[in-house]
Parts: C-alpha cells; structure tokens; sequence
C-alpha cells in the first residue's frame, strides 16, 4: 500500500467550511436586519440580487470550466451578503449583480476558488464598482419615519456620510443606525453582536479586529491633534464591519499571530491616514485590500520556527 506524505502540520478538526461559513452567515443576520429595517425593501433587493448572483456565478463558471461545483460550501452566499451590505441602498440593483460576478469571477475562480484569491472578493467588487460608477454606488441616504410595511422609510435627500460631520450624530444614533451609510455599517450594535458570536463560536479570534479598531483610534486621535471624540471616530463610516468581517478571512491575512498583529496595525494606520490627509472620507476598503496585498509578503518574512530546526534569522 502506498503512502501519501504531506508536510507538516497535520492538524485535523470538526469544523469545516459550509460550518464556518453558515456561522459568518448567521453572525452577518443582525446588521442585515438592521439594514432592511432603516432602509426598506431597496436594501432588501440589493441583498437578494447580490446572493442569488454570486451564487449563479460560481455555479455557471464551474460549469463551463468543468470543475466541482462548490455552491454547498456557503461561501458565495457570504460574498454576495458581504459586498450587500457595503453599498448603499440607493445603488442600483445591476450594481449589486455585476459586483458578485466580479467577486465571484474576477477576484476568486480566476485564482483558483476558494483558498486561493489574494483579494477580499467582496471588497475588490466594491472598490471596482466605486471607481468605475462613483456616485450610484456611493451616494447615501437618511432614514426617517416607518413605513405602513414596517420599515423605515428612505428620505429623498442625499446625506453625507457621519465621517464627514460627526458632529452631526450622537453616539446613541451611531450605536443604533439611524443614520446615513451603507447597509450593513449603520447599527454597530448589531455589528458586535455578530462579533460576540463568531468568538462564541471561535470562528475568529480577537485579535485582528481589536487591534484594526485600536491603531486607527491611536493614530487618528494623534493626527487630529488628540481632539477628536473616540466614539464617534470609532463609530462612523464602515470602521467596525471591516474590521470585524473583512479584514479576519482567512485567506487574504497571514498565518502566523505576528503577522496577523502587523496585518492587524497596517489596516488601522491606513485608515487613519486615509480618512485625515485624503479626498475620500473613508479609508477601510482600501486599507484592508492594501493590507491583503502585502500579506504574502508579511508570511515570508514573518515565519514560526520549525521544531528542532534553527530560529529565522
């Protein structure tokens, strides 16, 4: 009988992708509640359109490209919820269909499926949607008074993100959602409830998000002359779905806690830099798919010692 010999380590466990990603799923249901709640049917549709797209995508392409179709495994419903919920309400309902083929397509099959894209999927769509649309993708809207079906009704005019008058909200209207953003960002409460069950359920550790929060929160207070309120920097703009979401997949950060750590400080003095010496208000995208980039380099340099074998230089 032959041998299969793979390299160490050989580390075997219960949980498996569909567990892990039906887990995100679940802990991604308060904010996308929250969502349909303060904006209605329209942020329902995008989320359907979104999923359904994303999922259609990876089923076709496998398809054609003769591969095992991997719909089961949840992942392309995560992508399709996840990039949903990073756009406003008001983005048109093609935007939400063409930014999951991206994600789906561009940003994931093309290196190789699920394990092998260097790239958060859902925020390279976004990133490529903002640049390529501006404005039907990022334009925002308050909420207001309930409708008869429920919902909190949309008002017609546009508003400004709270980053960019953060004066303008209490703490309690940033906690709760009533406020301009996009969909899944607005109720943070419900964002830390996702958070507290993914570490319930040690699908993530707290590390990453923590420090994410922490570096940018330091370095924003420092640029900004130690006189910004804490809570409200912390609070506005996509800071905490980001860094709670996004940034702890584990395919697009590094191996190791050290890396994760450097991962971890690089996202939150990106953000920090972005939102005070930047045009654009918001820096969390971009800091993390900075960071994904960097982090194959973050591993080589950053390595654990091999049992028995000699420390890295």
């Amino acid at each position: 009988m032959s041998l299969i010999v793979s390299p160490a380590p050989h580390l075997h466990s219960k949980d498996t992708t569909t567990s892990i990603m039906r887990d995100v799923i679940i802990a991604l249901l308060p904010t996308t509640f929250a969502g349909l709640y303060f904006f209605g049917y329209r942020a329902g549709i995008l989320v359907a359109v979104s999923i359904v797209s994303a999922v259609l995508a990876e089923f076709i392409w496998q398809k054609l490209a003769k591969k095992p179709v991997t719909i089961r495994d949840l992942s392309a419903v995560v992508t399709g919820l996840l990039l949903a919920l990073n756009l406003p309400s008001t983005a048109p309902w093609w935007s939400a269909c063409l930014g999951s083929v991206i994600a789906i397509i561009l940003i994931k099959q093309l290196f190789g499926g699920l394990g092998g894209n260097f790239l958060n999927p859902a925020l390279a769509a976004r990133a490529i949607l903002v640049t390529s649309f501006g404005p039907l993708v990022s334009t925002f809207v308050n909420t207001n008074t309930t409708s008869s079906l429920g919902f909190m009704s949309v008002d017609a005019a546009t508003a400004a993100t709270p980053l960019t008058n953060p004066e303008n909200y209490s703490t309690m209207q940033l906690l709760l959602g009533n406020i301009p953003g996009c969909i899944g960002e607005v109720s943070k409460v419900a964002i830390i409830l996702g958070f507290i069950y993914l570490l319930i359920r040690r699908v993530i550790t707290p590390a990453i998000p923590t420090i994410f929060v922490g570096t940018a929160l330091l370095c924003g207070w420092m640029f900004n002359g130690f006189s910004i309120n804490p809570a409200q920097y912390v609070l506005s703009g996509g800071l905490l779905l980001g860094a709670v979401f996004m940034a702890t997949d584990y395919t697009t950060n590094p191996m190791t806690f050290r890396g994760e750590v450097l991962f971890a400080i690089g996202c939150g003095l990106i953000v920090a830099v972005m939102r005070k010496f930047s045009s654009y208000p918001e820096g969390v995208t971009y800091a993390i798919l900075i960071m994904n980039i960097a982090t194959p380099l973050i591993d080589k340099f950053i390595k654990p010692r091999v049992y028995g074998g000699k420390a890295n230089a």
